[in-house]
């Protein structure tokens, strides 16, 4: 049997420029869809998953993100005196000991980022994170990852089909062998192809869980695309040295990156709350005439 996955990784460091002003001040994780922030709905994942301990790999500016998910004594004391109930904050409450971060202090890439919680991911698998990408399925992405792991081991990443007139704007896995209709042999990985150069339709998205040994691969590695340290290369050189697979998330993917993924996870998901659906059709119907 392979080590449990317990640790996960979260790389939050970066500015969030394409959100400008909004995030000037306050951290782009830290955006709401709907009533929870971008990074909540990522721990829940995590935490359906079995992961035990969250690493915030942070930068300056970034305290918010903690604060969150730490003890807020005077709205607690103000709440419980009024008698309202304090069940709605119970998923911001994280274990004394639980929650770690480190800081990146200079900006060189998601591979940097992932290389600055060596020394807390230790010889242990871990998972990672990417809260930009918000991956709505039940279960979730990165439970159906862990499923997966406990058959194949390894290293894995979670990959969604796309058009293929689409493949050319995203990092695409070259598919080996099918080893169920979910799970699917890793070869090799190729950034942004040109559609009739691609390997397959199957884009990575923002989840994975890797072995320790990628660290050391990081600790070596120089610069790629974008004068930054990729994590897309580090795992490129560990394929054919231990098993890599994808998973295929049976669920949905918004990118929260991006202002209209945003505005359609926002809409998406109102869509389905009993509380609010029907007036937010009512709404949109209103708004398109």
């Amino acid at each position: 049997m392979p080590k449990p996955v317990r640790k996960a990784v979260f790389p939050v460091a970066g500015l969030g420029t394409r959100f400008l002003p909004a995030t000037k001040a306050i951290p782009k994780e830290m955006l709401p869809i709907i009533d929870r922030p971008l990074i909540q709905y990522a721990v829940d994942e995590a935490r359906e998953a079995g992961i035990e301990q969250l690493i915030f790999v942070t930068g300056r500016g970034k305290t918010a993100i903690v604060e969150h998910f730490d003890t807020a004594f005077e709205l607690e004391a103000t709440m419980g005196g009024r008698g309202k109930d304090l069940s709605i904050l119970e998923p911001t409450r994280i274990q004394p000991g639980n929650l770690v971060t480190v800081r990146q202090q200079v900006p060189m890439g998601l591979g940097h980022a992932i290389w600055c919680a060596r020394a807390i991911v230790g010889d242990e698998p871990f998972a990672i994170f990417l809260p930009d990408e918000l991956m709505i399925g039940s279960p979730g992405c990165m439970k159906q990852m862990v499923e997966a792991y406990a058959e194949v081991g390894g290293n894995l990443i979670s990959v969604l089909e796309v058009p293929e007139d689409e493949v050319s704007s995203y990092g695409v896995i070259d598919p080996g062998a099918q080893v169920s209709a979910s799970l699917t042999e890793v070869k090799g990985l190729v950034e942004k192809p040109k559609r009739e150069e691609a390997p397959s339709n199957l884009i990575i998205s923002g989840r994975y869980i890797l072995q320790p040994e990628v660290m050391r691969t990081l600790e070596s590695q120089g610069k790629g695309a974008g004068g930054e340290i990729q994590l897309t290369d580090a795992m490129a050189r560990m394929i054919g040295t231990q098993p890599f697979h994808a998973v295929t998330f049976a669920g949905r993917r918004f990118d929260c990156g991006s202002k209209t993924g945003f505005v359609e996870a926002t809409l998406a998901l109102a869509l389905e709350r009993e509380d609010m659906a029907d007036e937010v059709r009512a709404m949109a119907r209103r708004l398109l005439g």
